[in-house]
């Protein structure tokens, strides 16, 4: 009888709960993003302030425009798309953040496809 009334009591305080967000501590500075490519480690590194992202990838470096929706989400625009996929704009949403990384999500705008990563600050 006390598993049952316990139960309802453990489901209602894990309703309660709201993962952090405190995006605008990453609005600007220094990023670094990690993710896998058939199974290779690749690193991004980007700077971001209000309205620009500078973006190095394998040594090459790109400029975007950002249009920030909230403090929590923003639109990317590359400023030279070398081709059509570049030239479509890319909705990047911040889901969770801790002291300092923030989980996001990302997609074409437009698109129903969405994916996930982490970036870590690293200034």
């Amino acid at each position: 009888m006390k598993k049952i009334i316990l139960l309802p009591l453990c489901l209602l305080s894990i309703s309660c709960y709201h993962a952090e967000r405190n995006c605008k501590d990453f609005k600007t500075g220094k990023f670094k993003f990690e993710y896998e490519v058939d199974g290779v480690k690749k690193t991004t590194v980007f700077e971001r302030n209000d309205s620009i992202e500078i973006e190095t990838y394998e040594g090459k470096t790109d400029t975007a425009s950002i249009r920030w929706v909230n403090d929590c989400e923003y639109v990317l625009r590359k400023l030279h798309p070398k081709n059509r996929a570049e030239e479509k704009a890319i909705d990047m949403k911040i889901l969770t953040t801790s002291e300092n990384s923030y989980t996001f999500e990302f997609g074409m705008v437009g698109s129903d496809q969405k994916q996930r990563g982490t970036v870590t600050k690293i200034e």
